[in-house]
């Protein structure tokens, strides 16, 4: 067998497995991948890294927010109970706000402008607000209503969302 078959099969075996998680663990993992590159924006010192930063936060963040909507939140949403539906209108609202910094920062021409700096600030400081609340009360919710078969089979579902998902210029 060459390189590139063991490469092949190590990466579709990587795959597999990764299908195969409980979806909040594959939420954990984007959270962070999208948590260290916000922090990589709000750091840099270049205007070509920052906008190169930026296409990769949107590139992971929008699939990552319209598959968790259409998987988890309306999961949660679909359970009894006024704070379980107050949790999922709640994300879907954050991931709203989200939405529009994403946009107002694609649209600021200087990447080293103030603007730019306390808009990348801004998007940095909601997300991570968005991320604590839903790692406390979203997964706890799904936790409760969703066995480990349930969610493994979420996570499904997340992925082959996510590949759906067309992310704006």
């Amino acid at each position: 067998m060459s390189i590139i078959d063991t490469l092949k099969k190590t990466v579709r075996g990587k795959q597999a497995d990764a299908q195969d998680n409980d979806i909040l663990d594959t939420l954990k993992q984007e959270h962070d991948d999208v948590a260290e590159l916000l922090d990589q924006l709000v750091e840099s010192t270049s205007a070509a890294q920052r906008k190169k930063l930026l296409t990769s936060i949107k590139v992971a963040l929008v699939p990552h927010l319209r598959a968790e909507e259409k998987v988890v939140y309306d999961a949660v949403l679909a359970l009894k109970g006024k704070e379980r539906q107050t949790h999922g209108e709640e994300g879907y609202m954050e991931h709203a706000l989200g939405d529009k910094m994403l946009a107002q920062l694609g649209k600021i021409g200087n990447a080293m402008s103030p603007e730019f700096s306390a808009a990348a600030k801004v998007l940095k400081e909601l997300v991570e607000h968005h991320v604590e609340e839903e790692e406390k009360n979203i997964w706890s919710d799904v936790e409760a209503a969703f066995s480990d078969e349930d969610r493994i089979a979420m996570n499904k579902k997340f992925l082959a969302a996510k590949k759906r998902v067309r992310v704006p210029a």
